[in-house]
């Protein structure tokens, strides 16, 4: 047999945390692009800008890792990346809603995982200029932002009582008896899982909570750049997400700082959020 190059190793780390980044933010800057020639709107825009971003990124992964899995909102899936060790997992546009109403609360995720576990990831926010990535690997746990600004670590102190990153448009009946248990504290409405994670990294909220509707690519990229820089990740009784599965749905997501971890899946389950 010849040789086999190991899933990650430093250079494979190095190379593929590079073009994780560059592909991200490829694809925000072309659809932010696509976006400023105001030839569509509403429906048209936000269908062409999800199109256009998978097609980059898409055509991208098939030049540079032929041999790897991927799952993607915006194509066909296919059973084909379970046998995979690695596989990469991508939401092209995520908020395509915020992005059809010209708002800046929308994100590109792209995200490698192995064995089923995060290992590295960018998430790019084309309309504010930034680009969060991060690695989470034993041994080599790093993340930063490329643009003006700054990511905090789990161990940063917190606002009390928390502010809390929420949906725009989808608030469930648990939301408010949540709210007040963990103290009435601000909530920070905005789109896009993505962004609303970035909101935590970058000091504009303290927690996020979310219990349906969400799939891998929603979460993986995110969770990686929070799971590298400190932050809990983990579902609403405190469990951990796989990822690569046969069923892609992954509808549970808390992150916050580990000081508060007690004290929010407690009020999770206080609060109702447990029942189906």
């Amino acid at each position: 047999m010849g040789y086999m190059e190991p899933a990650l190793s430093s250079v494979t780390i190095a190379r593929d945390l590079e073009f994780a980044i560059q592909i991200a933010r490829s694809a925000g800057r072309r659809v932010l692009d696509l976006r400023a020639t105001e030839r569509w709107e509403k429906r048209t825009l936000a269908d062409i800008g999800d199109q256009a971003a998978d097609g980059f990124v898409q055509g991208a992964l098939l030049g540079r890792y032929p041999e790897d899995g991927v799952l993607s909102e915006e194509t066909r899936d296919s059973a084909e990346r379970l046998s995979k060790e690695r596989a990469w997992i991508i939401d092209p546009l995520d908020g395509t809603r915020e992005y059809s109403q010209m708002r800046d609360d929308w994100a590109v995720h792209v995200a490698l995982t192995v064995g089923g576990r995060c290992a590295l990831a960018a998430v790019d926010l084309p309309a504010q200029g930034k680009t969060l990535w991060a690695v989470d690997i034993d041994g080599e746990r790093r993340g930063g932002v490329e643009g003006d600004a700054e990511l905090l670590r789990g161990s940063s102190d917190s606002e009390d009582p928390p502010r809390i990153a929420c949906s725009r448009s989808h608030t469930p009946p648990w939301m408010e008896s949540f709210h007040s248990l963990m103290g009435d504290g601000e909530l920070v409405r905005a789109g896009s899982v993505g962004n609303k994670v970035s909101l935590l990294l970058l000091g504009q909220a303290d927690l996020y909570v979310h219990k349906v509707g969400l799939k891998e690519w929603d979460t993986c990229a995110p969770e990686t750049i929070a799971r590298a820089m400190g932050w809990t990740v983990c579902k609403l009784a405190g469990d951990e997400h796989r990822y690569n599965q046969a069923d892609p749905v992954n509808h549970e997501l808390v992150i916050c700082r580990p000081s508060w971890r007690e004290r929010v899946l407690e009020a999770l389950s206080g609060c109702g959020a447990l029942e189906d």
